[in-house]
């Protein structure tokens, strides 16, 4: 070893290892386990059945006192549900009570009403919803898409379903989502990519699309034609039976 070599002092001990280890689990998971004998295994048990009261609560407890000794942390869920003028007053005073809690997910709601009745009871409300629980809620308003949002959310549908399409026929599938809806348009995809299939083609062309169009109807299509043709169908013919009774009876 030359002059310039130093020496320095060697730890000395047992080396010590630390380790930190994050589990992922539902508040459910956890009530699952610990309501049955099988323990982890009840997750893959099927049939869990009902879970006592005694045991959410013992589990809210224990969660509590996880979190105060940062043991763990709570990452709140989304609970999304649709069409929510559809639940009754029972259904609302369940939401009311569970966003009070502190394991409460981020509920969103959504619903084309207006004012109308609340299911259940002859009271009306805005969208369905109790005022109550219409107050504690962040309104999010909507706007119909523009020509070339409604392009590009086909464009993606097209992608996702492996469908190769035309420019032409892309921009016609545009044109049909604004001026009916941009669900029928989606629609229209899958059944175009069959008939172009039928006719040994890759791609779906414009005449493709004129096909299906003409095969199956829309919304307002669709309500013409009843409007058209009512006469020919039996509601009709019940509703003139009613009324010759009803002129025979007086």
């Amino acid at each position: 070893m030359g002059p310039q070599t130093r020496f320095v002092q060697c730890p000395e001990g047992e080396i010590e290892k630390r380790k930190e280890v994050v589990h992922t689990v539902t508040l459910h998971e956890i009530d699952v386990i610990n309501s049955r004998s099988q323990g982890f295994l009840a997750l893959f048990a099927g049939d869990i059945g009902e879970i006592k009261m005694e045991t959410r609560e013992q589990i809210d407890q224990k969660v509590a006192e996880w979190r105060e000794e940062g043991k763990a942390e709570i990452v709140p869920g989304v609970l999304f549900i649709d069409e929510v003028h559809m639940l009754d007053m029972e259904c609302f005073s369940f939401l009311n009570r569970a966003l009070e809690t502190e394991t409460a997910p981020i509920l969103i709601l959504a619903t084309n009403r207006g004012i109308t009745n609340i299911r259940g009871t002859n009271y009306k409300g805005p969208h369905g919803m109790p005022l109550d629980l219409l107050d504690r809620l962040l309104i999010i308003t909507t706007h119909p898409y523009s020509e070339k949002e409604i392009a590009q959310i086909l464009k993606i549908r097209c992608e996702e379903e492996d469908v190769e399409i035309s420019e032409d026929a892309k921009e016609l599938l545009t044109k049909i989502g604004m001026e009916t809806t941009l669900r029928y348009a989606i629609q229209l995809i899958t059944i175009s990519s069959l008939v172009a299939m039928k006719r040994k083609s890759q791609e779906v062309d414009i005449i493709d699309v004129r096909k299906v169009y003409s095969m199956f109807m829309d919304v307002q299509r669709s309500k013409q034609y009843l409007m058209d043709h009512q006469k020919e169908y039996m509601f009709s013919e019940v509703s003139n039976i009613n009324a010759n009774n009803a002129m025979n009876i007086e």
